[in-house]
């Protein structure tokens, strides 16, 4: 486990790289989100035992987005 990672996914999007991360530390678990974009990055961090309540919300943003398109 380097450096707590424990799983890691990514995401081609045009000119940006989507990293998901999936690390622990003596705090706990969390899911490092990292916008890749010409080398400059941005980050954010959600715990894990908020995951669930994240992925909702994310749905119900696409499902609003899906909707817009019709």
């Amino acid at each position: 486990m380097e450096n707590g990672l424990l799983h890691t996914e990514k995401i081609l999007a045009d000119r940006k790289t989507f990293y998901i991360d999936l690390k622990e530390n003596a705090r706990g678990r969390v899911v490092k989100i990292t916008e890749d974009v010409g080398g400059n990055r941005d980050t954010i961090m959600v715990p894990a035992e908020i995951l669930n309540d994240f992925i909702l919300a994310l749905q119900e943003v696409k499902a609003t987005a899906d909707q817009l398109d019709y």
